[in-house]
């Protein structure tokens, strides 16, 4: 949690977070990826100062675990001195002991924020869908939360002037807007109406145009002019072992027919498709259709 601090930006960790994405749809499926079309919604997790500090996060923390479709759990909310703004005991449940940072008591509005990456812990847990280290595991979350529709507040939750900052969870604020962008482009979702920061409402549309490039790449139909001058370029150069490009890379097939390999902008699971002009490859992880040009 930066408070007062520098707050990272950019994309440091975009190829952990593709990662993330990819293994959201190998564990879960295309189809219960679909169940969650619907983001958590504002008015159920808005806090005001006159709720009830106890009650209140209980009300919160019910309406995330009901989101990820967590019935049997149940979290028990505390707040203490801690460095982090929040820890959860993964435990074999039904209960889930969660701790908040102090600050959330004079801070009501993040609260939900907290729980949003807090609960997505105990999701994945269920799920055992775990990264190698502790810090892509936090990264797996993170995008987890914000593409299932709860991570949003983690983005609102993000402030930044020029005396102070505060910033909730371990991906940068653009990353965050690229996930969400993601998701928004997946289910023609428009969630830069629910923020209340104007610098996540930045971030949001800084990761968007992003997110497109991912679709606008060749050979996608959608790459630029400059694109596909050098995908054709490197087509032709493709049998002299050319150094493959940042996003395909050819390869000989049957019969010695060229074949090229690219990243799923949906979901970024690797896609081979024969290089024959005009194509039509459908993703078989995300079951995203895809046009291309190879």
């Amino acid at each position: 949690m930066a408070n007062g601090g520098p707050v990272e930006h950019g994309y440091p960790h975009l190829d952990t977070v593709r990662a993330a994405i990819t293994a959201l749809y190998k564990r879960l499926s295309h189809d219960t990826v679909q169940t969650f079309s619907a983001s958590v919604a504002p008015a159920d997790v808005a806090f005001c100062d006159t709720d009830d500090l106890y009650l209140g996060a209980q009300r919160v923390a019910r309406e995330i675990v009901r989101h990820f479709r967590l019935p049997d759990a149940r979290l028990i909310v505390s707040f203490r001195e801690m460095a982090h703004a929040a820890n959860v005991e993964l435990t074999a449940g039904p209960e889930y002991f969660v701790e908040l940072n102090d600050r959330f008591r004079t801070h009501r509005e993040d609260i939900g924020a907290a729980l949003a990456h807090e609960v997505t812990h105990v999701y994945l847990h269920r799920l055992d869908l775990v990264f190698p280290t502790t810090a892509e595991n936090e990264i797996l979350t993170d995008t987890v939360a914000t593409y299932l529709g709860a991570g949003w507040l983690l983005l609102d939750a993000y402030r930044e002037d020029g005396v102070s900052s505060q910033k909730l969870g371990y991906l940068t604020p653009e990353e965050f807007g690229y996930v969400l962008a993601k998701r928004a482009l997946l289910f023609h979702e428009d969630p830069s109406v629910w923020f209340t920061s104007p610098q996540a409402y930045t971030a949001y549309t800084k990761g968007l145009s992003r997110a497109r490039r991912d679709e606008q790449q060749p050979p996608l139909v959608g790459a630029g002019w400059a694109g596909r001058r050098r995908y054709a370029h490197d087509r032709r150069h493709a049998s002299d072992g050319g150094r493959p490009a940042a996003t395909y890379a050819f390869t000989p097939g049957p019969a010695g027919q060229l074949r090229v390999s690219f990243p799923c902008p949906t979901c970024h699971q690797l896609i081979r498709v024969p290089v024959r002009g005009r194509v039509r490859a459908r993703c078989g992880l995300c079951q995203t259709v895809l046009e291309c040009d190879t």
